[in-house]
């Protein structure tokens, strides 16, 4: 399992016009293989009378899944090039639609590829492309004594605290990275002279930008 992967945090929408044809970038997160084909059809009906409605996305743990449509457009015009630009960013779990309305004047191929490049990823920067990263949560249980000293702890290495149940200790619910767990529990104990326990009890991607959680 990858502790960390690139996708895109919400729906995202934009559109260009070039040279009188108007592209609209959509892109979307996916958690099935199903959510991508069911969103390109949703976009398909919204585009009825467009001239293309090219798609590609990218599913799957190891990005083994990989699809695309040129929609009619001539072969490896546009939904390649919708793909390359996920490939390029390194993103998963996420899927685009290129949708285009022509404008009466022709592209030629190349100038197709930098339209359906373009749609794709002003699609995808809309949808805003994050990092989610695997973090295990745990419970910290403390006396009241040293609750000052861990919670300074934890507040100025910014990990990310859950909860914070009281009763006749202190129940400190935090996120951890996978990759800093055994440092963090090493500290923790340090910290508290072995008088904590700790017990893992779930894990979960969460998305940052930037170092930052994303609500």
């Amino acid at each position: 399992m990858d502790n960390v992967y690139r996708t895109i945090y919400k729906y995202g929408e934009d559109e260009i016009v070039i040279k009188k044809s108007r592209f609209i970038g959509y892109a979307k997160p996916i958690e099935s293989e199903q959510e991508a084909l069911d969103f390109i059809e949703k976009i398909k009906s919204k585009h009825r009378d467009a001239t293309h409605n090219v798609y590609a996305y990218v599913y799957g743990e190891d990005s083994n899944i990989q699809r695309y449509s040129d929609d009619g457009e001539p072969s490896g015009t546009a939904g390649i090039p919708a793909l390359e630009v996920i490939k390029k960013e390194d993103l998963r779990n996420v899927v685009v639609v290129v949708t285009r309305y022509f404008g009466g004047i022709k592209l030629g191929t190349g100038g197709l590829i930098r339209a359906y490049t373009k749609g794709a990823k002003i699609g995808l920067e809309s949808g805003i492309i994050i990092e989610k990263i695997l973090h295990y949560k745990l419970k910290i249980r403390i006396d009241y004594t040293l609750y000052g000293i861990i919670e300074n702890h934890l507040m100025t290495k910014g990990y990310l605290i859950d909860d914070i149940v009281y009763d006749d200790g202190v129940n400190i619910f935090v996120y951890v990275k996978y990759s800093e767990m055994d440092f963090f529990k090493k500290t923790i104990i340090d910290l508290t002279s072995d008088n904590v326990f700790i017990e893992q009890i779930g894990e979960e991607y969460i998305p940052m930008k930037n170092g930052k959680r994303l609500k």
